[in-house]
């Protein structure tokens, strides 16, 4: 399941440039951001598939702590556009985190032993 949670959280920092909230100038912050991209994107692709679910598995805590900065973003009041982007951002979140559970789950429910 691809993050889009930095996506959202960029944008809302992106649009809270102007006030000098993150300390970055905007085509600075963006050019981290693209390269940042491209970094994840061929780590990720370079991951062998045996090793993908139980790295999924533990990257669902990292999602947890993006659910708890997508609350702050969204609960901080700076504007409507990010008070927006914040709940997206929540939603966003508190799906991947549940689709990770569900995945480890399918996947540790795959070594039990059946008994007959």
């Amino acid at each position: 399941m691809t993050d889009w949670m930095g996506l959202i959280l960029f944008a809302e920092q992106a649009a809270s440039a102007s006030d000098k909230v993150s300390g970055l100038p905007l085509g600075l912050a963006i050019t981290i951001f693209v390269l940042a991209v491209f970094v994840g994107f061929e780590i990720i692709t370079k991951v062998p598939p045996t090793l993908h679910t139980p790295l999924m598995s533990g990257s669902n805590a990292i999602s947890g702590i993006t659910v708890v900065g997508a609350i702050i973003a969204a609960g901080a009041g700076h504007s409507l556009w990010a008070t927006i982007l914040g709940t997206l951002a929540v939603v966003l979140a508190t799906i991947n985190v549940v689709g990770g559970f569900l995945v480890t789950n399918r996947m540790l429910n795959m070594f039990r032993r059946k008994s007959n």
